[in-house]
């Protein structure tokens, strides 16, 4: 899921989790260039990472010097707490984004090793219907546009707990998943899925290479904003792709984040955020073409690239990747303006959203949420929301059911919860599946009940 190398790291902290009010501080020591040069000892890595910005881009090498927005400190997003671990001081990152002025990436810096992050995961994307229906659609479509059959080899990359496997695997197509969290390839080992336990990248490309496995269809969902190294990760694609062979790739369109506000998808885990003028970019620069895409409403609005070796001209390339590309020069996304702009839309819809809790509060309302997915982590810490303004949060994930949201520490029930308290409003915090939340939980009308969504604007549903 992730790339090979990685950057070392240091932690600042006291040697007992017990005492509250620890400071702790989390730096990358990654990078050797400060934006402002000046003689700084080799042992004063605390000042380096505190006063410097990430000095160079991770696609082109740009010295980075603009902000696209600054949501403050935050925990990891995945880092659930335990009850045991109320009291015990947590981790705080800065979570501060830039954009290339060369390459237009926008790009979080890498204060935790993916290893940190994804080696034993939260998140199993099995525990959604609609994201189920969305990876069969998927798997149809690919049979059927390319003619994938049993002598095929379908990779995907981040492959999770078989979620999309499964169902290229019933037509007999034989997959591969390659999944770093040990934990979740487990569950994909479990329903007969082949999964390499490995994060990705160029050394990884190369030992299955020498296993004569290469991919006819090469696929990531959701995985390439993962990825710290850039270029090993893309790099090991081109090695891993046969002669003749396809890849895919999903991932949020930066140009949705920036026109909807959706700032809660900025999240440690997800090191860069992509335009198609970008990532043609960076694919190019591997020997790789896109000769399609798709513009897809997952995630609030993501894009399904198609690319191809460079010298594989059999398949041409097709309207839409002009199209949409002449899309977003006409939105600016090769101008630095629409950019440095994002932060005050981001002050602008934080104001909003605590003007309605904070009301629906002094009025003697119960709020309650849906979910525990990444990115409310990111809303309610930014946010400063904790259960003096949502009681608790619900989740069908028994993986995160007994746990508490890291910074804010409000709880995570099952479901089930919902009936016992009967709240006012049930805020939806993976908005992204707002129509099957509200189907699932309808029920709330009986008392008079209510959704409200929060990201892009506040949206109460009755």
């Amino acid at each position: 899921m992730i790339q090979v190398g990685l950057k070392p790291s240091v932690t600042v902290k006291s040697s007992c989790c017990s005492v509250r009010q620890t400071l702790i501080i989390s730096i990358s020591t990654g990078f050797s260039d400060l934006t402002h040069p000046t003689d700084v000892p080799q042992n004063s890595k605390l000042l380096k990472g505190v006063n410097s910005v990430p000095s160079k881009c991770r696609f082109c090498s740009h010295p980075l010097e603009h902000t696209f927005v600054n949501l403050g400190m935050s925990p990891l997003a995945n880092a659930f707490l335990s009850q045991e671990h109320l009291n015990c001081a947590e981790k705080f990152y800065p979570l501060h984004t830039y954009v290339c002025s060369n390459c237009f990436l926008v790009q979080l810096e890498e204060f935790e090793s993916p290893d940190s992050i994804f080696s034993d995961y939260a998140y199993f994307s099995s525990y959604s219907d609609s994201w189920l229906r969305h990876a069969q659609k998927y798997t149809e479509l690919m049979v059927e546009r390319f003619g994938f059959d049993e002598t095929s080899q379908v990779i995907e990359l981040a492959s999770n707990d078989g979620y999309l496997l499964q169902y290229f695997q019933q037509q007999g197509i034989p997959v591969l998943g390659i999944e770093p969290a040990a934990n979740v390839a487990k569950v994909a080992e479990e329903k007969g899925i082949p999964t390499l336990v490995k994060f990705f990248g160029v050394e990884t490309a190369k030992e299955l290479v020498s296993e004569w496995k290469q991919a006819d269809l090469l696929l990531g969902n959701n995985v390439l904003a993962h990825v710290p190294d850039l270029n090993d990760f893309v790099a090991g694609m081109k090695i891993l792709l046969k002669p003749n062979g396809v890849l895919t790739m999903e991932f949020p369109h930066v140009l949705q984040l920036i026109q909807d506000n959706l700032f809660d998808t900025i999240y440690h885990e997800h090191f860069s955020y992509f335009s198609l003028l970008t990532v043609e970019k960076v694919f190019a620069s591997h020997g790789l073409t896109l000769f399609d895409v798709e513009e897809l409403p997952t995630h609030g609005g993501s894009l399904r690239i198609y690319g191809r070796h460079e010298d594989f001209e059999s398949i041409a390339v097709g309207d839409r990747v002009a199209q949409l590309k002449a899309q977003e020069v006409q939105a600016g996304l090769n101008q630095l303006e629409i950019y440095v702009g994002f932060g005050e839309q981001v002050k602008s819809t934080k104001r909003q959203m605590l003007s309605f809790l904070i009301d629906a509060k002094n009025q003697g309302k119960s709020i309650v949420g849906y979910g525990a997915p990444a990115k409310a982590n990111t809303l309610l810490n930014y946010c400063g929301i904790r259960t003096d303004l949502i009681d608790y949060t619900v989740d069908l994930s028994p993986h995160k059911q007994g746990l508490f949201l890291p910074g804010t520490q409000i709880p995570i029930y099952h479901p089930d919860k919902i009936r016992e308290t009967k709240p006012d409003y049930l805020a939806i915090l993976p908005w992204n599946i707002k129509d099957e939340i509200v189907s699932q939980m309808d029920y709330i009308r009986e008392w008079g009940g209510k959704f409200v969504v929060l990201i892009p604007q506040v949206e109460v549903i009755a």
